[in-house]
């Protein structure tokens, strides 16, 4: 559990735990509107195999339209429809399965409708090539798609490769391969060079370093020892290690982030969910504009035949298709989660990509996100007749339960044995700090609005820094001042957000007022709130959402596993340092893989990229469109013109989506 150490603002000194339960944090999304028809394949991209039809069908076209009039001129024009009829079936038979299915289910009105009613009227009146062309380049426009998302699934697929394949388990003096999965807690594991870590635990016997790339994308290999907790997914590089399991590995953090992943796309931003609705009703409008087309001008206009108004009813069919918006738009989404993945930030669906466009403050926890939270022990000051070895002793066996790494500082700055038996009615106080029995002595360790609740007279007040204050019997014992550094990239991480036009940063702690208002004047940072309990961080950002306007949001940053509650109220919660954190993969919108806190203002910059490569299309294609559908009515535009309006459109669309991935 994560502690924090702080003191009241009308109390004299600092440091103090703060425990918190772990919330685990349920957004209320929409459910995702499946189409029939969305472009998107589950299985594996094969491009061989998305080639090798059109090949066979442009072995049928281009001879068709090289000698369209010899084969038209053929008896009843058999030889046009031998080779026309056989290529529209293969381009258009997913298209046409689709339109049929959904006409059976009562969805009459979309794309594909729209695409088959055009083509076979296109037949009918005998523009064979033209309603091949219109199947043709919109399965081309399908391929070159497919292609797009390959690549941005490619992005991701580094998370999903981490997946062990198996486990060596030390089983009656002899190794076995085993699946992950049947692995058990407290099993012992062998890991050897250049093989993956396949469940997180624990070093306990061994050095190594590890590759940490597939899962944080830092390259540098990170140097483990005996006694440090590994990560599934990790490789191991030089020596062999042996690990006991902690977690089972459905439970391990590596299988949560491929579970997310994998659902990350149900999670649909508003624009996506716009085009939908959009499209439903644009689709019908169309339909009847042009069936207007068809009938009413040759009733009204002289001359006008009905052949000719209904080829330019078909024409206006074609280039109204909607492909290109619900092509390029989820693509877009899609470019940008899979961009921000190879980037080390783990974007749990396009919606939060959506907010973080309207974020104007930004607001972060200290310890474990601006800070290193890699405590050491930097002072011991005794009193009322301890020494400094002994206050040592005495912190490091009060701690002995505790896995927050302060108490771990202390224990690894005493490097003496405890035993766990010796320390009794072990009491975490949520706020405050540890109460124990040593040897019939109640001890206490944690911060001076501890000493002050249990009345325990002390004359070190104004005390600057990270303290644990000690106590033996209501005696005041002394003191151990904490160390912690900043991260490298914490100034930076500020100073990129104000250049990005981020109104406001704050940053939210439970410890000492002269702390943080240290850390706030080196880093840049707007405002600063110390010393609070953890209802009353929720408190904090509960007044920032209250003053930010309509359409300005609140993100938090903090380290997702005691932050949880306010990460969780935030309009768009971020973990840092997820993969060694439940919490963090259960709750954050966002998981910022590689620690850094400069990545905020990188996912935000890939947010802006997102919504502004999107609107390009969606502005485009209905401009495009508009014109085409103006010069269809009037008769300017053949059945090739629309060709490009629908699948060049959307081809256009679809290669400025990619621009986000890069």
């Amino acid at each position: 559990m994560k502690r924090k150490l702080h003191s009241e603002s009308s109390g004299c000194c600092n440091g103090e735990h703060e425990h918190h339960e772990n919330h685990n944090h349920v957004h209320n999304h929409e459910e995702n509107h499946n189409h029939d028809h969305n472009h998107e394949h589950d299985g594996e991209f094969n491009l061989k195999n998305e080639v090798l039809p059109l090949v066979v069908i442009l072995s049928l076209y281009v001879p068709g339209v090289i000698f369209e009039d010899q084969l038209h001129n053929t008896f009843y024009s058999i030889g046009e429809y031998l080779l026309f009829i056989p290529a529209y079936l293969l381009s258009g038979w997913s298209v046409l399965h689709t339109a049929g299915r959904n006409i059976l289910r009562g969805r009459i009105f979309d794309e594909t409708f729209l695409m088959t009613v055009a083509t076979l009227g296109a037949i009918a009146i005998h523009k064979l090539p033209e309603a091949v062309g219109v199947m043709l380049f919109y399965k081309i426009g399908e391929l070159f798609q497919d292609i797009a998302v390959s690549r941005s699934r490619n992005s991701i697929k580094a998370l999903l490769e981490v997946r062990p394949d198996y486990a060596n388990i030390q089983t009656e003096g002899e190794l076995k391969k085993v699946p992950p999965d049947t692995v058990n807690i407290g099993d012992i594991i062998l890991v050897k060079p250049g093989e993956k870590i396949p469940l997180d635990g624990e070093i306990i016997d061994g050095n190594s370093q590890v590759d940490t790339s597939a899962l944080t994308g830092e390259s540098v290999p990170r140097t483990v020892r005996l006694g440090e907790t590994v990560l599934a997914g990790m490789i191991n590089k030089m020596g062999v290690i042996s690990i006991r399991v902690t977690k089972l590995f459905d439970d391990s953090s590596i299988a949560k982030i491929l579970d997310l992943v994998q659902n990350a796309k149900s999670k649909k931003a508003e624009t996506e969910k716009f085009i939908t609705k959009f499209a439903r009703y644009y689709t019908p409008i169309v339909v009847f504009i042009s069936l207007a087309v068809a009938i009413l001008p040759p009733l009204f206009i002289s001359g006008a035949t009905s052949s000719e108004w209904i080829y330019r009813a078909l024409i206006l069919l074609v280039i109204s298709c909607p492909c290109g918006l619900v092509i390029s738009i989820p693509l877009g989404y899609f470019g940008g989660v899979g961009g921000a993945a190879r980037r080390g930030i783990l974007v749990k669906g396009s919606t939060f990509l959506d907010t973080l466009n309207a974020v104007n403050t930004v607001v972060f926890d200290k310890t474990g996100t601006l800070t290193h939270g890699v405590f050491k022990v930097a002072k011991i000051v005794p009193s009322n007749g301890y020494v400094e070895q002994g206050l040592l002793e005495l912190a490091a066996k009060v701690e002995s339960h505790s896995n927050h790494p302060i108490a771990q500082s202390i224990r690894k700055a005493y490097g003496g044995k405890i035993d766990d038996f010796e320390v009794r009615d072990y009491e975490e106080i949520a706020g405050y700090g540890i109460k124990a029995k040593l040897e019939n002595r109640v001890v206490i360790a944690g911060s001076d609005r501890l000493l002050r609740r249990e009345n325990i007279a002390h004359d070190n007040c104004q005390l600057e820094g990270t303290v644990i204050h000690l106590a033996v019997d209501n005696i005041y014992a002394g003191y151990i001042v904490i160390a912690d550094e900043l991260k490298e990239d914490a100034r930076q991480a500020i100073h990129a957000l104000k250049r990005m036009g981020v109104e406001k940063t704050v940053m939210l702690t439970g410890d000492n007022q002269a702390i943080a208002s240290r850390i706030a004047q080196q880093l840049g940072i707007d405002a600063c709130e110390a010393e609070l309990l953890p209802e009353e961080k929720v408190n904090a950002i509960e007044k920032l959402l209250s003053t930010v306007g309509k359409h300005n949001k609140v993100a938090f940053v903090g380290d997702g596993i005691n932050d949880a509650p306010v990460i969780a109220r935030a309009d768009v919660g971020i973990a840092m340092g997820g993969l060694g954190s439940d919490a963090a993969i259960e709750t954050a919108d966002i998981v910022i893989m590689t620690d850094a806190p400069s990545k905020v203002a990188e996912a935000i910059q890939i947010a802006r990229k997102t919504r502004q490569i999107v609107w390009q299309n969606i502005g485009f294609a209905l401009a495009i469109k508009g014109v085409f559908i103006g010069l269809g009515i009037l008769g300017v535009a053949t059945m090739w013109e629309a060709v490009f309006a629908d699948v060049g459109v959307a081809l256009l669309a679809i290669f400025n989506a990619t621009r986000v991935m890069k």
